[in-house]
């Protein structure tokens, strides 16, 4: 009896594990199966319907209105928006920069995924230069302190050579990262910015892989 009874109880055991099987089935089919396609289109939680403004929480939504983030003060941070294009919209809205987005030579949240405008504004946050900022294109007093860290804190491609002072600056980045995470030397010749201005290094880095 007791070899009988454990046979019904393995039955049973696999007919629950086939019914949890079938309702898991069909909630992924509902919901768009494995179509990443068929997920886009779908919100990405059920509080982002077809007009709730695009952001991090809701990175598929259509709306997106750039004013309405530049007129509340401080309350919004980089995390809050989809994509780094987006906070430089509000950036490019407001140039006071009331949301402290800028990180720098007029771009908004350069850590931020695509797609990306790294146009610089024009005048953000009056261009301050205080004593601890690094040397930069923003701030090119040849006196100024140069931090090659500063430059490589928001990983793949961040900064330009347009951020920069000096050709030697840019190398100096090269130097400390040999794998270029900015693309600072496109012919992968180990010379980064070759067009910026003196003083310069023009020493090739060996180029680590990228």
């Amino acid at each position: 009896m007791s070899g009988l009874s454990g046979s019904r109880a393995i039955r049973r055991g696999v007919l629950v594990l086939v019914l949890v099987a079938v309702a898991v089935a069909v909630v992924v089919f509902v919901r768009g199966g494995s179509d990443p396609e068929a997920q886009a289109k779908r919100p990405d939680r059920d509080w982002c319907t077809p007009g709730t403004p695009r952001t991090a929480l809701c990175p598929n939504n259509k709306k997106f209105d750039a004013k309405e983030f530049a007129t509340h003060g401080n309350a919004f941070e980089c995390v809050y928006f989809a994509n780094q294009a987006d906070a430089q919209a509000v950036l490019r809205s407001d140039p006071r920069d009331p949301n402290h987005l800028d990180d720098g030579g007029g771009v908004a949240c350069r850590g931020l995924p695509e797609p990306r405008d790294i146009e610089p504004v024009a005048v953000a946050r009056g261009a301050e230069c205080g004593p601890g900022a690094t040397r930069s294109a923003l701030c090119p007093q040849p006196d100024r302190a140069f931090d090659a860290r500063y430059f490589l804190r928001y990983g793949n491609d961040a900064y330009d050579c347009r951020d920069f002072a000096s050709q030697a600056d840019a190398q100096a980045v090269l130097r400390f990262a040999p794998t270029d995470p900015n693309r600072l030397d496109g012919d992968k010749k180990g010379i980064a910015c070759p067009e910026l201005p003196a003083p310069k290094d023009v020493k090739p880095v060996r180029r680590g892989t990228p």
